[in-house]
């Protein structure tokens, strides 16, 4: 739906080839889009220069680490991997082998909802946030209603990525971590941030629809801010991530959103699910 229209329509990139789980699936893309299905990831993975990855988290994260490995430059999706061990793991290859990383918060990938970012991070003073993905995919003609990892592991690790991504950037890193989780797959996400700030995140993809609303505040000295009515085209988001990735493979700085940063992520995912189920608090290690 995002990846492989925004890597054919990208002048600068060649669309090498399409691996999948399902061997008549790629086929089907790969012919869609004028490319080649590859037989092995290993196949795909040798023949490149970088891979872009559009898998459930725990599928992702092997593929990644082995690319990185065979130093391949890196565009995940989001989560990095539904462990923070994992994640790391993929972080020091990445590091090692001196590659580009970009991971696919489609948010941070659209120049007016990083320029709100960042006019709310210069700004300062802000003592909370508040973010609220809540939402159903479970609707007619909804295709992500059908995926496996998603029923699973709910809207904690499903939009819990991308309300998170959009309070780090501000609030800088999260030192604790509490949640909560109640019925209709909601999870209540509370951290502390270490500038002492705290942010709270309402997270669900089973909400009911009279009821869905999506909503980023911060409140502080300076007031309430809250972003106005901004675009959100995955397509051109993720062309401009495959732009900030190219721009880093080649000796440019690195894309906010990078591998380190989805290791941040990660981690905060994990911290608020063992919170959830133990009823403690998690510190995060600095």
């Amino acid at each position: 739906m995002v990846h492989a229209p925004a890597l054919a329509k990208h002048d600068g990139v060649e669309f090498a080839g399409v691996w999948g789980r399902s061997e008549s699936k790629a086929a089907a893309l790969a012919g869609e889009y004028g490319t080649r299905a590859y037989p092995t990831i290993d196949g795909l993975i040798e023949d490149v220069d970088a891979v872009a990855i559009a898998l459930p988290p725990d599928v992702q994260a092997p593929i990644a680490l082995k690319a990185a490995l065979a130093g391949k430059h890196l565009m995940l999706d989001k989560p990095v991997a539904f462990t923070a061990a994992a994640a790391d793991e993929i972080a020091a290859a990445v590091d090692e082998n001196n590659l580009a990383s970009a991971v696919f918060f489609t948010r941070r990938f659209v120049p007016e909802w990083e320029e709100f970012l960042a006019e709310a991070a210069a700004t300062g003073g802000w003592l909370e946030a508040c973010v609220v993905h809540a939402g159903s995919i479970f609707t007619e003609g909804n295709p992500f209603g059908a995926s496996p990892w998603r029923r699973a592991s709910g809207g904690l690790w499903d939009v819990g990525p991308h309300a998170a991504a959009v309070v780090l950037p501000v609030l800088g890193p999260a030192a604790e971590v509490t949640a909560m989780t109640g019925p209709r797959d909601v999870s209540h996400i509370m951290m502390k941030h270490e500038g002492g700030a705290i942010s709270t995140l309402t997270l669900s993809i089973d909400f009911p629809e009279a009821a869905a609303r999506h909503e980023v505040m911060f409140a502080g000295e300076a007031g309430i801010l809250t972003p106005p009515e901004l675009p959100l085209d995955p397509i051109e988001a993720f062309r401009n991530a495959l732009d900030q990735l190219m721009a880093a493979a080649n000796g440019g700085s690195r894309p906010g959103p990078d591998i380190r940063f989805g290791v941040q992520v990660t981690a905060i995912l994990a911290a608020a699910e063992e919170s959830a189920k133990s009823g403690r608090t998690v510190s995060l290690a600095g």
